[in-house]
């Protein structure tokens, strides 16, 4: 495989000025670890820098019968060499924060196969490309979906005109995006994020699925305790969380073409996270190597069963360590065959000088043409800038 795209120098990103930081706090307190801290919201960015190079690699790889397993390690290894070249003089833990998942067609999330377990990717293939990096625990993740062209990469290709329910479900999962980076952001709650996507969704004639939850990110934390639920959920209320300055937040939303309920694959489920709050005294000698494994290895972040040497022994020692709470599993999701589901998923700061999106790439607005309009809140939303204007200064008037 050739070697990944590297647009930007690491190094000349770790002293660089970055203009939505004029009003952050730079201070050496590492107890502080919000973007109220510039050293946070650096460690954050190289995040984000490292995970839109993995991204970029693979999506040029992403062609018809390239083998998804090979991606999945093509992606995680971006992460892993590019966290190898900065902060070379100082301890600071980094690498993989969520494990590089490659889901196709009906397939929604988490599809991280193992090697023997693999499937190949086919011409019209959609793919949802989903992966996360953290320097020094400070997350940044990313989900994109693309369409497996005919000839050359998803890179390099023209991406295909969508019409119709394509075209409805792509722009509409577009649009959620952009939505919510627009309502998150201090003083505004997520119970009014949760009301604009239900709009936006019966404005394309799709469907959220259920249970898609977005969290916030903190210091070696992926899902942290403020959430925000993409559909209004009578059995799973949420919280209403009033957001606030200085948070990271992961945007992360999935639209589906048919059912709005997903099912669990019966596909092996190869990522899982540590419930640190949980113990129990294994049985097995398979499970206790994997546990010891794990808590020197990912302590707090997500894995998968591939990361470890001895793949065997992790595939039976993870079932008692599920079993016991000991690990939170990340199963696998399903829509019914033929269904089209568009992910998207990106990371923000919540920055004096705006919400500010850190991942993500341009979507091919010029080849999507739904024949959907939204409502006129919905646009009002979309239309406003997401940059903060600075007020000006009256001049005295001296006489």
């Amino acid at each position: 495989m050739p070697s990944f795209i590297n647009e930007r120098s690491l190094s000349d990103m770790e002293e660089e000025e970055e203009e939505e930081q004029d009003d952050v706090v730079t201070t050496p307190l590492q107890e502080i670890e919000d973007c109220s801290n510039s050293n946070v919201v650096t460690k954050y960015r190289l995040a984000a820098e490292i995970v839109q190079s993995a991204l970029e690699g693979v999506l040029s790889q992403v062609a018809a019968g390239k083998n998804v397993v090979e991606l999945c390690q093509f992606g995680d290894l971006i992460v892993t060499q590019r966290c190898g070249t900065i902060f070379k003089n100082k301890k600071i833990d980094k690498g993989v924060a969520f494990p590089t998942s490659i889901s196709t067609n009906e397939i929604i999330c988490h599809y991280s196969p193992l090697v023997n377990e693999s499937m190949t990717l086919k011409a019209g293939d959609w793919v949802k490309i989903d992966l996360g990096c953290h320097i020094d625990g400070y997350v940044a993740v990313v989900a994109h979906t693309t369409i497996v062209p005919i000839e050359g990469t998803a890179a390099d290709a023209d991406f295909p005109d969508l019409e119709g329910d394509e075209a409805n479900v792509l722009k509409c999962a577009h649009d959620a995006v952009e939505l919510c980076t627009r309502l998150i952001k201090p003083g505004n709650t997520n119970l009014q994020v949760t009301e604009a996507l239900t709009r936006l969704g019966e404005s394309y004639g799709v469907k959220s699925l259920q249970g898609t939850l977005m969290h916030q990110l903190k210091r070696f934390v992926i899902d942290g305790n403020k959430m925000i639920a993409q559909k209004m959920d009578v059995e799973n209320r949420t919280p209403k969380v009033t957001f606030e300055p200085h948070e990271v937040y992961t945007i992360d939303v999935c639209y589906t073409t048919g059912s709005d309920k997903p099912v669990t694959s019966e596909r092996r489920t190869t990522v899982f996270k540590r419930q640190v709050d949980k113990q129990y005294r294994l049985k097995m000698k398979a499970s206790r190597y994997v546990f010891k494994e794990i808590n020197k290895k990912f302590p707090t972040l997500p894995f998968t069963i591939r990361a470890f040497e001895d793949e065997s022994q992790a595939r039976m020692g993870v079932v008692e360590c599920v079993k016991h709470d000991l690990l939170q599993a990340y199963p696998i999701l399903e829509a019914r065959p033929g269904d089209k589901v568009a992910h998207f998923k990106v990371t923000v700061l919540l920055l004096p000088s705006g919400t500010t999106k850190i991942t993500g790439l341009a979507f091919p607005s010029d080849r999507v043409h739904s024949d959907k309009t939204v409502d006129e809140e919905t646009a009002k939303i979309l239309a406003t800038s997401l940059k903060k204007k600075n007020k000006k200064k009256k001049k005295k008037v001296t006489t």
